[in-house]
């Protein structure tokens, strides 16, 4: 039996769960992508959370409805890197134990974020599906709970709050640019403007390497995607064959999505440090590069989702001094 979408009531639930944790993050105006679009372009802050990304907030209302004994036994996460660090921190302020399991292609500056937080962290294989195979274990031999980091109600609901948020702060809002994954963040977005705003329209950014959400709408169905290597890391994994919400949700709520390029990612980074004073990875950053490419039309005031700042500082330096830095290759 399929079970219904992820709605308002949810969203609204989370949002007052998780309000004493979860910081309201800003939103900016940004004069050179206004002047660019032709329509007011306001940046959601998203990376000022205090893990870094939005996904402090699903980790957050996921963690804070588990029973005393799933608490007792503990919780544990796949994760490209930001959802591994929400959980951590949100296990952390619950006392929850948090075993994090991840690919060899998480950047080590994410991973080293996570055991900050206190939690252990597996590396297992050369995928997101692979690093899954010891969460599962670690459910059936341990009673661990699984906590997602995308296909999950409570995950879900959480990052809708941030849709609930920019309703708010942009109420005249017109078009919003979401990063696009495994679909937690744009069904939880899209869900609350949905139900608030019909009007608006809702665009997935993906990466043109590995973008497996894409493939799968191009499928009709969940498939398999290989995980390559891109800038935008945190965008990368499959949605799962056994895909229950985000896949459906995706295909149903939003109107559109555009992938874009390595260089047209880094070119986003550099122009949200040069122009906007913001540090953020290149996840965060595929909204801003749909722009700068002027792929994007709107009659009206757009918000793009800098969702995650938690890039590797060499990294960052390299790309803003203008380096052609091609991780396709650095991670042959």
């Amino acid at each position: 039996m399929t079970r219904t979408f992820v709605d308002l009531n949810e969203i609204e639930r989370a949002r007052a769960a998780i309000a004493a944790t979860v910081r309201m993050t800003a939103v900016n105006v940004s004069p050179s992508l206004s002047d660019l679009s032709g329509v007011p372009v306001h940046l959601k802050l998203e990376h000022t959370q205090l893990t870094g990304s939005f996904k402090l907030r699903g980790a957050t209302n996921a963690v804070l409805s588990l029973s005393d004994a799933e608490k007792r036994r503990g919780v544990v996460g796949v994760s490209t890197g930001n959802h591994g660090r929400g959980l951590a921190y949100a296990a952390k302020a619950a006392g929850v134990k948090c075993i994090i399991c991840m690919s060899r292609l998480v950047p080590q500056a994410k991973i080293d974020g996570i055991k900050a937080q206190g939690a252990e962290v597996r590396i297992v294989g050369s995928s997101q599906d692979e690093a899954q195979g010891e969460v599962d274990r670690l459910v059936s031999e341990e009673g661990m709970t699984m906590i997602p980091p995308f296909d999950h109600r409570k995950i879900i609901a959480g990052q809708g709050t941030l849709g609930l948020e920019l309703i708010e702060q942009v109420p005249g809002v017109a078009t919003v640019l979401v990063p696009l994954s495994g679909g937690g963040l744009i069904s939880g977005v899209a869900a609350a403007l949905r139900a608030r705003r019909l009007a608006v329209r809702i665009v997935g950014i993906s990466m043109e390497r590995g973008a497996a959400m894409h493939a799968c709408l191009q499928a009709g169905k969940p498939v398999f995607v290989e995980e390559l290597a891109t800038l935008a890391d945190s965008l990368g994994g499959g949605i799962g064959l056994e895909n229950q919400l985000t896949f459906a949700m995706t295909r149903d709520l939003v109107d559109d999505v555009i992938l874009v390029s390595e260089a047209e990612i880094a070119a986003a980074i550099r122009h949200v440090y040069w122009q906007e004073r913001q540090i953020i990875e290149g996840s965060g950053a595929v909204g801003v590069a749909a722009l700068l490419a002027q792929r994007v039309e709107s009659a009206g005031p757009i918000v793009t989702i800098l969702s995650g700042g938690n890039i590797d500082m060499q990294q960052h330096h390299r790309i803003i001094s203008g380096e052609d830095v091609d991780v396709t290759q650095e991670a042959a």
